[in-house]
């Protein structure tokens, strides 16, 4: 027997055109549990201060009462607290949401119902926040389409992306699809529940919180409909030559063949964004020469942490490039010499077994071909940060280079190789 959620799941692939109704039914007892047992302890807890221990206590019960104020529509979303964390290169702060425990329960079950109507109508272009999908997938998926006919590309940055998601657009995008008022309703709840911040409430009139179980399928729905639709149904059409996109949640590269077509779409996508109060980024957003074609005029651009840039093979042939980013390289090593300081005093066995697995981390993102030799270089800073505080936390001064190298013999630092290769 098929479950709620295998059965809406059916209904979608035999139907894609129809609106589902009652499917409110499925944030039951059974998916509001599956939830809560994937909801990992010790994260920081919301305005109710309850924590999945504290919660947990009085499982059946709390469930059961929780259903129950759902079923009066009696359940009303808590304020978000909001804190917030820093922004990686940069000196500013990053908002986060934290929901209250509830919240997050329900939020998850109602991001799974989405997920589950959505991923068959998401364009092969978009990776961000899908299962089975992630950033090596999407710079493939770009360097297939620098490699082809590409000569001009538009790297395009929303302006605070999060912040200014329009409830209202919001809320009829998802009327496309989902018949269901109630289900509706308890969404439009959560949007307009509000931020709990040091200072008091403030309501939001726009914007999902950043951290929210269904901030993510939101924020990728919002955008399938204001950028990859309309690409696909009428950018696509109107360009003379060949035209393509590739898009990382809000992170969004656009490839054109011919320079007029880029030049075109960069204009109106600026008034499409604004028809649904969204921004481009002018300092950060510009059209760049690329590809095969573009010889000494060629450009460079960021994406996913990563910067393309035209290159050659052994042989002479044209390739894409990607590299760890500056600003990239920049927070990691600044990451890695805050916490060889901070773990001095930790035994030398224990600490490089714990920056191995660091190490090893930034292989497995950032190891795609050709880029060798900045990891390399990330390894050797990494290297010489860790000898630095040795020599420092050594008595009179007994650690030198030779010691070093055969404290590394016994236990050494993982070596950067490649581990995703782009063909």
């Amino acid at each position: 027997m098929l479950t709620g959620m295998e059965r809406i799941k059916q209904l979608v692939e035999e139907s894609p055109e129809r609106k589902l109704q009652t499917i409110m039914h499925l944030v039951n007892e059974t998916t509001l549990k599956e939830v809560h047992g994937r909801q990992e302890k010790g994260k920081a807890a919301g305005v109710d201060k309850v924590s999945k221990t504290e919660y947990a206590k009085n499982l059946d019960e709390n469930i059961g009462n929780l259903i129950e104020r759902m079923k009066t529509f009696g359940y009303r979303p808590q304020p978000v607290r909001r804190t917030y964390i820093e922004k990686e290169g940069s000196d500013k702060l990053r908002p986060l949401g934290i929901p209250a425990y509830e919240d997050r329960l329900v939020q998850g079950v109602i991001s799974e119902i989405l997920e589950i109507i959505y991923e068959p109508k998401f364009y092969e272009f978009s990776h961000g926040f899908r299962e089975g999908r992630n950033c090596h997938q999407a710079v493939k998926y770009l360097d297939d389409k620098l490699m082809g006919k590409t000569s001009w590309v538009v790297d395009a940055d929303i302006k605070g992306f999060f912040d200014n998601v329009d409830h209202d657009w919001m809320m009829k995008f998802l009327e496309h699809e989902i018949a269901d008022i109630n289900l509706l309703r308890y969404i439009k709840r959560f949007l307009k529940a509000g931020i709990m911040e040091a200072d008091g409430y403030a309501e939001t009139d726009r914007g999902v919180p950043q951290g929210g179980l269904c901030s993510p399928i939101m924020a990728n729905v919002y955008l399938h409909y204001v950028i990859d639709m309309w690409f696909d149904k009428r950018v696509t059409k109107e360009c003379f030559g060949e035209c393509s996109m590739v898009r990382y949640a809000d992170d969004t590269v656009f490839c054109f063949q011919y320079e007029k077509d880029a030049k075109a779409f960069y204009a109106k996508l600026k008034e499409r964004l604004a028809k649904f109060g969204l921004e481009l980024s002018e300092e950060k957003s510009k059209i760049i020469k690329f590809g095969r074609f573009a010889g000494k005029e060629a450009g460079k651009f960021d994406f996913v942490g990563f910067t393309f840039v035209c290159g050659k093979s052994r042989n002479g042939k044209f390739l894409v490039k990607c590299r760890t980013s500056e600003k990239k390289l920049k927070v990691k090593r600044a990451k890695a010499s805050k916490w060889i300081k901070e773990n001095m005093h930790t035994p030398i066995k224990e600490m490089i077994s714990k920056l191995n697995l660091k190490l090893r981390g930034h292989y497995n993102y950032y190891g795609l071909s050709h880029n060798i030799a900045q990891m390399r270089g990330f390894y050797r800073y990494v290297k010489y940060m860790l000898y630095k505080i040795l020599k420092k936390r050594s008595q009179k001064d007994k650690m030198n280079w030779g010691k070093f190298d055969k404290i590394l013999e016994f236990d050494p630092l993982l070596k950067p190789k490649i581990t995703v290769h782009l063909w």
